[in-house]
């Protein structure tokens, strides 16, 4: 059989196709190579689409991001340190602390001062909740609930108050 007929076998990466052509004629004919990369899975482009989604709206997705990195932590504090509950309880005070000075110090009315109470109140149910499930867990009895209803109020208050552009 004639060398011009035998098919050569070469190497290649797995998952990548090459297309040979055939040894040109002539002075310069060097033999080359085309590589024609693989198509992506449809898992790989969903995944894709979504991480650029994420992406693009990752302002106005702020409140989510903090609210499972709250729920992720007090599950770890739970696990490893049920105790820190007991630190982190008195920082739920915070937020009605400085919603006070801030009266003091400023004076609002009417709407101004119904966000602060509102920001404020939500501030300090998160951290209560963040101090009960370091202690007993964030899916112990209705903690799951609580925890869903104020990633809720949290993601709404962030729309409305920081609007996308």
């Amino acid at each position: 059989m004639s060398s011009r007929t035998r098919a050569r076998t070469v190497k290649t990466a797995a998952g990548i196709h090459t297309v040979r052509l055939p040894r040109q004629r002539g002075r310069r004919s060097d033999p080359f190579v085309i590589v024609v990369p693989e198509r992506p899975s449809l898992t790989r482009e969903a995944l894709g689409f979504i991480g650029r989604g994420l992406w693009t709206f990752r302002r106005a997705l702020a409140p989510t991001g903090l609210s499972v990195l709250a729920f992720l932590v007090a599950g770890l504090l739970h696990l490893i340190a049920w105790w820190s509950a007991l630190v982190i309880a008195p920082v739920a005070a915070g937020p009605l602390v400085w919603s006070l000075v801030m009266q003091r110090r400023r004076p609002a009315r009417s709407s101004t001062l119904a966000w602060r109470i509102g920001l404020a109140a939500l501030a300090t149910l998160a951290a209560v909740w963040l101090a009960l499930a370091a202690g007993f867990g964030p899916h112990t009895g209705p903690l799951a609930l609580l925890w869903l209803l104020i990633w809720i109020t949290a993601q709404t208050a962030w729309l409305i108050i920081h609007p996308s552009r």
